[in-house]
């Protein structure tokens, strides 16, 4: 055993685009993707479960274009990922994600026996699958579709829904296996909800453009940790306003140290919201308990 400085050798980013349909995920993604290829779209691949929404962009470049079909499994999904790594891509697009987890909910509810142990039989299909994103020798660029979500509150003995921002169509908590989340609304404009690079927490809403891939093949390319990566105190106070669950803010509280104490009073008041949140007096609009 021997102990060095920590160092971030050469990075490949893995990053998602959320947001409702018709907000240009794909168009978005391979903007990024001309970035992150110095404008050479014949070293990007696009893993298409979107019915051929892919080549709607051709105008931009001759990029590469697997088209996926049912079933949209994790194992399809890796093999689909595995043809793109064999024929040398230095960007995958996976357009979209969100079809594997409706496979595995779909798979889930067919299940025979007790919902809560038959669990065990999707969880290792999954986290399968969110391994071969993040071990890829490649940038992945993941697009997610969103749904808004609601919890129902009690007042004056009256249940009624309270909005609580966009869901996306995945396993809860996936956001966080990202370096990077943008979230997409419907004029195009983006916004960091997660963000490990420091490039873009805490900036205003800007449209997605090849500068963004550039942006982000720099900080990929920087080799040694510099401080555009280190967050300082105010962005840590906005990603534990980012935090979905308890896990969560437990894994960004230890991750920075030097914050705790100042940080604390921000912490306490996140963790009481997310336990107000899993109260099994709440319920979301799918009919299922927020719990954690």
């Amino acid at each position: 055993m021997q102990l060095r400085q920590s160092e971030r050798k050469r990075a490949k980013i893995k990053m998602a685009l959320q947001g409702a349909s018709g907000t240009g995920k794909t168009y978005s993604s391979l903007l990024i993707a001309q970035g992150l290829t110095n404008g050479d779209l014949s070293k990007v691949a696009v893993i298409d479960t979107e019915n051929g929404s892919a080549d709607l962009y051709a105008h931009l470049g001759n990029y590469n274009v697997l088209t996926m079909t049912p079933p949209f499994t994790p194992e399809n999904y890796i093999k689909a990922i595995e043809v793109c790594e064999k024929a040398g891509m230095e960007v995958i697009v996976i357009d979209s994600i969100s079809h594997e987890w409706d496979e595995l909910l779909d798979f889930h509810s067919k299940l025979a026996g007790n919902s809560f142990t038959n669990w065990a039989k999707v969880t290792p299909r999954q986290k399968a699958f969110v391994d071969k994103i993040l071990q890829t020798n490649a940038h992945i660029i993941a697009t997610m579709r969103t749904k808004q979500d609601y919890v129902l509150n009690q007042k004056d003995g009256k249940y009624t829904p309270e909005k609580v921002g966009l869901k996306s169509v995945q396993r809860d908590g996936l956001d966080y296996e990202f370096t990077l989340v943008f979230d997409i609304d419907i004029k195009h404009y983006a916004v960091s909800s997660k963000d490990r690079t420091g490039l873009f927490m805490g900036k205003p809403e800007f449209q997605i453009s090849e500068l963004t891939g550039k942006q982000i093949l720099d900080w990929c390319n920087s080799g040694v940790p510099g401080n555009q990566n280190v967050l300082n105190e105010q962005q840590v106070i906005q990603q534990i306003q980012y935090c979905n669950d308890i896990a969560e803010l437990l894994a960004l509280y230890k991750q920075y140290p030097e914050y705790q104490e100042n940080l604390k009073p921000h912490y306490e008041e996140k963790k009481s919201f997310l336990i107000q949140l899993s109260n099994p007096k709440n319920y979301s609009t799918n009919g299922h308990t927020k719990t954690h």
